[in-house]
């Protein structure tokens, strides 16, 4: 059991970098000013429409994915991030998970843009929702790959999930939902184009 833990842990450590990034980023805002001040995290890369399209500001479709609007917001990521990231890193391996994570987290930011400019009306962002929301969307296909379970991860829960999720982004204000389902959507094709099923020797899950 030891070794498997220690398995997991070195296994899943690019989801545990990812969380750390954005934690010392927020704590590092805060010493600096108001994370939930729009301005404040627009001088500091929040993502805005105008300014990435009129000002060719592109950086910040990245950097927003770093960003967060207060304690609450980083939480509630960070908690399904290191629940959802450390299974698909484990399921894919650390560069795919990588690019899973960055393309879908641009991807979603992408479309958040679009559906912006198409709607006219627009609004600082800042988040990685769109990244966390393509891992649960490549997870969830995954899934599908395992007949429904990928360790104690099932199909049926990350449905529930996803619907919850979702709902929730729809019947709330201040929530970026063309992010999520771009993300969501985003991640499902990467893992459709990166994901191949194989075997898992034991070799590769002992550790002395």
């Amino acid at each position: 059991m030891e070794n498997n833990g220690r398995y997991q842990k070195k296994a899943s450590s690019v989801t545990v970098l990812f969380a750390c990034a954005n934690v010392i980023v927020f704590l590092l805002l805060s010493m600096q000013g108001m994370t939930e001040d729009a301005k404040f995290m627009l001088d500091h890369g929040a993502m805005y429409v105008p300014y990435v399209a009129e000002n060719m500001e592109y950086y910040r479709l990245f950097t927003c994915m770093f960003l967060h609007f207060g304690f609450e917001h980083l939480i509630n990521n960070m908690v399904i991030l290191l629940i959802v990231g450390s299974n698909l890193e484990l399921a894919v391996g650390k560069i795919k998970y990588l690019v899973i994570y960055i393309a879908s987290g641009l991807c979603g930011n992408i479309i958040s843009a679009v559906w912006d400019i198409r709607t006219g009306e627009y609004a600082v962002s800042a988040g990685a929702s769109g990244a966390v929301f393509g891992l649960i969307g490549a997870l969830f296909y995954i899934t599908l790959c395992n007949r429904g379970q990928n360790g104690d991860i099932s199909g049926r829960r990350l449905a529930f999930m996803i619907l919850i999720m979702l709902y929730y982004g729809f019947t709330n204000t201040g929530v970026d939902n063309a992010a999520h389902v771009g993300g969501l959507l985003s991640g499902f094709l990467f893992a459709v184009l990166l994901y191949r099923k194989r075997k898992r020797e034991s070799s590769q899950i002992i550790w002395n």
